[in-house]
């Protein structure tokens, strides 16, 4: 007989980054690391090689991919079943930077299958916690042609066309592929994007790798992938702050991510929701009742309601916060 489906907990993989601290141990608290410089947390990965496994239950060790060949739709919800199969769309990170990241950009689906891949990478970020004056790059702060995107790079120069933010706890950006984008030094932040790890480097900040040499540049493809024109005013999204709510961050047709600070149960109804639900624990802790199961979790965690779930609740333990995603 079938085993009944259950939310399910995942166990995160760490990634050492040139430009990675210790946040990750410090501030979100997930202490079982081996690496001195953590630049990542993957908290659910479906990506071929960097599998997060299951933690709990009887399907614990499992990877999602092999959860999704078991249940198909009544884990993903029958419409996302139907266009992703056993792709599961989303990853889920935690990025700690110690030191900037390289201004960067990713390509759009279209750009991404032409080169083979199975889709682009449009992403969101969640400002869990910013040392002061830490600063986001997002967008150019002009318009610019391509000839002065290649002098700029060439004249070291591009700096000045970036637009960069001073950030805090709880700031929102939202990254579009072919947003040219850069996280400053001294932000935690977590990462709601598509299920896909490509990235084209356009520029280091002169930085050498472990080795002393430069890291390796993607400039032609950047070129490709790039939108040139000008932010619009400020790449920050606004909302309301306000406990025990749930409060609308971003829906667009890859993902709809809310955030959730609670210090009180709070009951969600996912009854007419034809999708999985997932929960990103980026404070405190708490225990989530769901399809028959209680199951804890804490900061840096994550959990998946599946599709056939009707609702949860969420019962606080003091603060906790969530980034809630399914896809609409």
């Amino acid at each position: 007989m079938q085993q009944t489906l259950y939310p399910l907990k995942f166990m995160p993989l760490f990634k050492d980054k040139i430009w990675g601290g210790n946040k990750i141990k410090d501030i979100i608290g997930i202490d079982y690391s081996p690496l001195e410089r953590c630049g990542e947390l993957w908290a659910l990965s479906a990506i071929e090689g960097d599998e997060t496994l299951i933690e709990n239950g009887y399907l614990a060790e499992c990877t999602l991919r092999e959860v999704i060949d078991m249940y198909m739709d009544e884990l993903l919800g029958e419409k996302c079943y139907e266009e992703f199969g056993e792709n599961f769309p989303l990853l889920f990170k935690i990025i700690d930077a110690k030191d900037k990241l390289s201004v960067q950009v990713h390509p759009d689906d279209k750009m991404a299958q032409r080169k083979g891949m199975q889709n682009g990478k449009t992403e969101m970020w969640y400002v869990i916690q910013a040392d002061e004056n830490a600063q986001i790059i997002s967008g150019f702060n002009k318009n610019i042609t391509k000839a002065e995107f290649i002098n700029r790079l060439r004249n070291n120069s591009i700096a000045e066309v970036l637009n960069s933010e001073i950030t805090q706890k709880g700031d929102l950006f939202f990254i579009p592929a072919g947003q040219i984008h850069a996280i400053g030094s001294g932000v935690l932040l977590a990462e709601v994007q598509q299920s896909s790890d490509i990235t084209y480097r356009v520029y280091d900040w002169d930085r050498k790798d472990d080795n002393g040499k430069p890291r390796k540049l993607h400039v032609q493809d950047a070129l490709e992938a790039l939108d040139l024109k000008a932010i619009d005013i400020s790449a920050k999204s606004n909302y309301d702050y306000s406990l025990n709510k749930t409060l609308g961050l971003i829906s667009n047709p890859y993902f709809t991510t809310n955030v959730i600070h609670a210090t009180e149960n709070i009951r969600k109804d996912y009854s007419i929701l034809d999708s999985f639900v997932v929960y990103l624990c980026i404070e405190g802790s708490g225990v989530i009742h769901s399809l028959g199961h209680k199951i804890g979790i804490q900061s840096g965690q994550a959990l998946l309601i599946p599709a056939i779930a009707e609702g949860t609740i969420i019962e606080p333990k003091g603060l906790i916060s969530i980034l809630e995603t399914y896809i609409k």
